[in-house]
């Protein structure tokens, strides 16, 4: 089946049933679907052919998903961009895609009018939130139409056959590149499909869960959400972020939500929350974490928190979705892993040579499976370098740039980006490892390791710090419990106390500033 199709099979299962809330609102499954189908046909009207890509430059919203949804359905491919994009980097994405169509909203008017004044592809802008006969006021833009006038009088039945197929692209996701400039990861109906049917398989998801999602849809982790939700007949309760996390709570327990998805620093955030152990969380089910792998300290103390909530630690990158979990019955013996790779997916560790090693030895973890992306859109050295000949004539395997061990049992641990690792005193040092034992020091909110020159060691480990609001901590309170919980090698040589940490718009700490 294709994306959209699940959305359609479900409103035809669940037409009444509520499949969105946002705010103090809510649209079931025949809404979205009517919705999608309208705005489908309309972007045909105006010109949009199978395979043309398409901007959705909006805040969580209702309208984010209908955008989505209502793209496949006319046969084009869609990117949801980080709504906290300047003008500039927007008009990059424009101009790389050959974008046809972008969707925004009117408080985005300024961006939207530097960013596509001169998009050569442009057929049309369409704004959410403009009055209906002064479009063009919110984007700058003469071909702008407002979202209300666009989709007035569109039938709201499905459009005609678009002659897609599951290795047709669905999806855009721009992601940070090394040259400075976001990659575009294609991935196919089929990747989508395949990635959202295994973590669903695992997660055990079921028509009943709903889902209370709080990262943005331009975050794959945060988009799948609803994918996956609309694939098993769930809800979606979809908030615009995590900035107010007594809310959050509040709509966990009001909602009755049953599956929660975190990354690290909204982890960091919650075990900061003052008396959450008086919460009654009697309905959730479980939470799950990936973007960074969660530091074993607050692992534990998550556990204390919901001692009867299934954890699920994963880990993924955007060029497959996702590669592995941890089955929660396994979160107490090993918190360190993050598991073996997910169902209908196979996943092993090379050396530089290519060749698979054995238990416990470092190298780069390699991905098979139908879930591995096409390749980075207009970027055929970049697609070359990670996409590689497999074990089996005719494919191709990802190879992660991520370097792991497996142990005896095939659990995977995470040790480092191959750009990141340390390497000090003719050692190479983790700079997962380090971060982990600076977050069991009492008073560390978080923590983030990186290597910067010496001329005596070659590289110095740098380790920055955000203490908890009540704690006072000196650097050398961290070195001391550095210099007795790790190898003398390891040990940070400086410590920089931050009050917070720059994030990417996955809510990962961007090493990079910090560089």
């Amino acid at each position: 089946m294709l994306i959209h199709e699940y959305l359609q099979l479900n409103a035809e299962r669940f037409p009444d049933k509520v499949a969105l809330k946002f705010g103090d609102g809510q649209l079931t499954y025949r809404d979205i679907d009517t919705q999608a189908n309208r705005l489908a046909h309309a972007l045909i009207s105006a010109g949009l052919k199978r395979a043309d890509r398409v901007s959705i430059f909006l805040d969580n919203s209702p309208e984010a998903v209908i955008a989505l949804y209502a793209v496949l359905k006319a046969g084009g491919v869609f990117s949801t961009l980080s709504a906290t994009l300047k003008s500039k980097k927007l008009e990059y994405i424009l101009d790389n895609s050959d974008a046809s169509f972008l969707i925004s909203h009117r408080q985005k008017g300024d961006i939207v009018a530097a960013a596509a004044a001169g998009c050569r592809t442009l057929k049309k802008v369409i704004m959410c939130g403009a009055a209906p006969d002064r479009p063009d006021h919110a984007s700058g833009r003469g071909d702008a139409v407002a979202w209300d006038a666009f989709i007035a009088d569109r039938p709201g039945t499905p459009p005609a056959e678009n002659n897609c197929i599951d290795i047709d692209l669905a999806n855009i996701v721009y992601t940070s590149g090394s040259t400075g400039n976001p990659k575009g990861v294609m991935m196919t109906h089929l990747n989508m499909a395949s990635a959202a049917s295994s973590i669903i398989q695992y997660l055990e998801n079921r028509a009943s869960d709903v889902i209370l999602d709080v990262l943005p849809l331009s975050f794959d982790y945060g988009l799948y959400q609803v994918i996956m939700a609309f694939m098993f007949g769930g809800t979606i309760i979809l908030e615009k972020s995590f900035a107010y996390p007594y809310v959050v709570i509040d709509k966990l327990i009001k909602e009755k939500v049953t599956g929660f998805p975190i990354v690290p620093t909204i982890l960091a955030i919650l075990l900061q929350l003052k008396n959450l152990d008086k919460y009654n969380f009697q309905h959730l089910r479980y939470i799950s974490n990936t973007g960074a792998a969660l530091p074993v300290h607050h692992i534990k103390q998550l556990r204390e928190l919901f001692p009867r909530v299934k954890i699920y630690s994963m880990y993924g990158l955007t060029e497959c979705k996702r590669v592995s979990y941890l089955p929660p019955e396994e979160i107490d013996n090993r918190p360190a892993s993050v598991g073996k790779g997910m169902p209908n997916e196979e996943v092993y560790i090379v050396n530089e040579s290519g060749e698979k090693v054995g238990p416990g030895v470092v190298g780069e973890l390699v991905v098979r499976g139908s879930n591995v992306m096409r390749g980075y859109w207009k970027s055929p050295a970049d697609t070359d370098r990670v996409l590689k000949d497999g074990p089996y004539p005719g494919e191709k395997v990802l190879y992660t740039g991520d370097l792991f061990r497996m142990d005896e049992e095939g659990y995977l641990y995470f040790v480092a980006r191959k750009d990141d690792l340390i390497k000090t005193r003719g050692e190479r040092v983790s700079p997962k490892e380090v971060e982990n034992v600076l977050h069991e020091i009492e008073g560390v909110a978080e923590a983030a390791v990186i290597g910067v020159p010496d001329e005596i060691l070659g590289n110095a480990v740098k380790a920055f710090i955000v203490s908890a609001n009540e704690k006072r901590l000196q650097e050398k309170d961290i070195i001391r419990f550095c210099q007795d919980n790790l190898e003398a090698f390891m040990v940070p040589k400086y410590v920089v106390f931050v009050d917070s940490f720059a994030k990417t718009s996955s809510g990962k700490i961007d090493k990079k500033l910090l560089k």
